[in-house]
């Protein structure tokens, strides 16, 4: 691993050896992924599914949120903040070409009709939080890696930074985008029920981030913004009616009466508002989120961050503390994908095509166009040249399967539940390969863009 991006400065290295160089911190998370699938296992139930339920919370709610107010703490300045603000705009890049991707994929693969914005989504929206700071994890972990002896710490700065970009995408864009067809909302509820999505008995691959506060409601498993705006759709089939329909119309009325009172209100404005009174705002409020918005006001100010974090901090314990648990984050994210693979697929109607289509778009092709992306960023200069890891953790942001997170969005949803958790299984399964020749085209590639 010591050899990783540094062929320019000594000598080309032979191929199998950087290849060896690029696959040893990939076999380092993969060890994990299999001792967490054997723990998981049906045939050895060393641990039951319930633990790794927990031990997913854990990670969300406690390991990740430690370490990236730590990390991101000790590494963000205002001068740092105004250096990295394409490291958001990578991510909306990414998920723009990956939107893009998800178009050509649904024309060429011709999913089922109510799975078409499903596939979209999950072409678009990569997992920018728990798999980069795994990796980044695994490559930093020897002292002599490529990126120095602050690799980990700024690794993981870099994507805190990315992180909280996707969440608000997931739960204002990427939320409705999810919402059960109006065509399609009865056939979708009946398929929940056979398929037993309303029990507690679900896969972990949709409980992995989801927290107790997130809410669960009708509401939320109604086509919202569709019916809201269904006047509007000229041409489209004659749908039922959900079960907010009516609750949708008394307000339009409330509305409309206050509107005389006071001034006209286009009806336009109206269904707006009524939509992202619907939007689950709350919930981009997430313990990462929380770490990450206090590490940067933390550390942003040089009195606040001298007190909090240092040797010498008078808070510094407590730091110490933060990380001894954060370094429980990167082994934990690998045990439960590993119980998430020792489940296996679930039945999917996504159909075979569309899968592979999905899978291939979001771990071969985009990896390929965020390269072209982060090399024209560096001519560009809008990138920080000198720091290796940070042009690494941009092209990372490329090559990742679709985010768990989408998980439990359709969990939410009740709506492509099963789909989502076997197109999550055999992402992850095919990243294993897809990101280890990633990283070996990356080591080459690098030191060039």
């Amino acid at each position: 691993m010591h050899w990783l991006l540094i062929g320019l400065h000594s000598g080309m290295k032979p191929i199998p050896q950087d290849l060896l160089s690029a696959v040893v911190p990939l076999l380092k998370l993969l060890s994990l992924t299999i001792i967490g699938l054997i723990l998981a296992h049906q045939k050895t139930q060393i641990i039951p599914k319930s633990t790794f339920k927990l031990l997913s919370k854990l990670v969300f709610a406690l390991f990740l949120p430690c370490l990236i107010f730590n990390d991101l703490g000790r590494s963000i300045t205002l001068h740092n903040l105004a250096l990295w603000w394409f490291i958001p705009v990578n991510v909306l890049i990414s998920t723009v070409l990956g939107f893009l991707l998800g178009i050509v994929v649904v024309l060429l693969c011709r999913p089922p009709p109510q799975f078409v914005r499903f596939t979209i989504v999950m072409t678009a929206c990569g997992n920018t939080g728990n798999l980069p700071i795994a990796i980044l994890g695994s490559l930093c972990h020897n002292k002599d890696n490529p990126f120095g002896p602050h690799c980990h710490q700024r690794g993981v700065a870099y994507v805190s930074l990315a992180q909280w970009v996707s969440v608000v995408l997931v739960y204002t864009l990427v939320y409705h985008m999810m919402e059960p067809p109006m065509e399609y909302y009865e056939i979708i509820e009946e398929e929940n029920v056979e398929n037993g999505m309303d029990t507690p008995c679900r896969p972990l691959v949709v409980e992995a981030e989801w927290l107790g506060g997130i809410e669960e409601t009708e509401v939320s498993r109604t086509p919202v913004f569709a019916n809201t705006f269904k006047s509007f759709f000229s041409g489209s089939k004659s749908s039922p009616n959900p079960p907010d329909d009516e609750e949708i119309q008394a307000h339009e009325n409330e509305t409309n009466t206050e509107s005389i009172r006071c001034f006209a209100e286009p009806k336009v404005v109206q269904k707006m508002r009524l939509v992202a009174e619907r939007t689950p705002i709350k919930n981009i409020i997430q313990p990462p989120t929380i770490a990450s918005l206090l590490a940067i006001i933390i550390g942003s100010i040089p009195q606040a961050k001298a007190f909090v974090f240092g040797q010498d901090a008078p808070l510094g314990f407590i730091t110490d503390s933060l990380a001894i648990l954060g370094g429980a984050m990167v082994p934990s994210v690998m045990l439960i994908l590993g119980g998430m693979l020792a489940e296996g697929p679930n039945d999917s109607k996504l159909g075979l095509k569309t899968t592979i289509g999905v899978t291939v778009a979001r771990l071969l092709v985009l990896p390929l166009l965020g390269i072209g992306v982060v090399a024209l960023a560096g001519k560009m200069h809008l990138r920080v040249a000198t720091d290796a890891i940070y042009g690494y953790v941009l092209l990372l942001q490329y090559a990742t399967p679709s985010a768990i997170l989408l998980g439990a969005v359709a969990r939410m949803r009740g709506y492509a539940v099963t789909e989502s958790s076997a197109l999550l299984f055999w992402q992850h399964l095919f990243a294993l390969f897809s990101l280890s020749f990633y990283i070996f085209i990356y080591s080459k590639l690098l030191p060039l863009v």
